[in-house]
């Protein structure tokens, strides 16, 4: 099972090849998480739709537990601080990324990511949970919502494949800042939109997003963020990947050694999870590729390729300042 980088007990715990986005489910709780910044008081009532029906919020929510991949960033980025979240990449401390930093006056509870502990999740008297980008698992769902109203997956969502625009645009209407979800909408859609003008000559142009872990080589296809990532600058997914059996995750195919050349494409990001970088460097087969032998393939580091993965409204601008060089030099004009 391809993993979310760090994501060490569940890595243990995997026996196949997926991109399935998992954590660290033992967490510590940390901090005292006594109070949370507030949503904003107009607005209400409010009615979001859901997988699992709609969720009806009659004020603004006081303290809010964000367990969806990305959703405290999220909650973060429109000024609302959680009492509680999940901390998905293994940060540590507050359990955001560096282009989350300072956004929290007082660090929320850590609860964990594929299992939480909903005692502790009750414990914080929630108003509202947020489990937006998550498994969209009935019986996860119903264990939270039995705790306070939780806004689950899009009512067509499926497991972690809950895009920006919808995390944003549902978070936002249930903290009463629609407005100001859509001008951070605005603002990635230009920064995307500019970078792409900018660089006319990687329209069109392939791309593969791989990883490795322990358990071998994995790529990833469209619907996942990494691939759309790349899109909105232009580029197109490889074609070999797309062809390939799509993995139970939905948005992952497996690439045993033996095929490691489909990841050939005009250009390769890649990123090792949960193993050292060398483990891809040092593979000759990897080195044996043709974009990689010409230059045009890129291992991300550890912060970027965070950055990349958790695709949150903060993580994604971070990601794209700290790529569009490096494509750069491997796909210059």
């Amino acid at each position: 099972m391809l993993l979310s980088r760090r994501a060490a007990l569940a890595a243990s715990a995997a026996a196949a090849l997926s991109l399935s986005a998992c954590g660290d489910d033992s967490s510590p709780a940390t901090g005292s998480a006594t109070s949370g910044t507030p949503a904003a008081a107009g607005g209400f009532p409010v009615t979001i739709p859901t997988k699992f029906g709609d969720v009806t919020l009659e004020q603004a929510p006081q303290r809010v537990v964000a367990l969806g991949w990305g959703d405290a960033e999220t909650a973060l980025a429109l000024g609302v601080q959680p009492v509680g979240a999940s901390d998905w990449l293994a940060f540590g401390g507050e359990g955001v990324g560096p282009w989350a930093a300072g956004r929290y006056t007082s660090p929320p509870q850590i609860i964990g990511t594929l299992e939480p502990s909903y005692e502790a999740v009750a414990a914080l008297q929630p108003d509202l949970i947020l489990d937006v980008k998550s498994s969209g698992d009935e019986d996860r769902h119903a264990k939270l919502a039995a705790i306070a109203p939780t806004l689950g997956v899009p009512a067509d969502g499926e497991s972690y494949l809950t895009d920006l625009r919808d995390q944003v645009t549902m978070i936002a209407q249930a903290l009463g800042k629609a407005a100001e979800g859509q001008d951070l909408l605005d603002e990635v859609d230009t920064a995307f939109e500019q970078a792409a003008a900018a660089h006319p000559q990687w329209k069109d142009r392939t791309v593969t997003a791989a990883a490795r872990t322990s358990e071998g080589w994995g790529a990833y296809v469209e619907g996942s963020e990494r691939v759309e990532f790349m899109e909105r600058l232009g580029f197109v997914q490889n074609p070999q990947v797309a062809a390939l059996p799509v993995g139970e995750g939905g948005f992952s195919v497996d690439v045993s050694n033996e095929q490691l050349t489909l990841l050939d494409a005009d250009a390769i990001i890649a990123f090792p999870i949960y193993v050292p970088a060398t483990d891809i460097t040092g593979d000759p087969l990897w080195t044996a590729v043709p974009a990689v032998a010409a230059g045009r393939a890129l291992v991300l580091d550890e912060e970027v390729s965070d950055a990349y993965s958790l695709a949150s409204v903060l993580s994604v601008r971070y990601a794209l300042d700290a790529l569009v060089p490096q494509l750069e030099r491997i796909l210059p004009a």
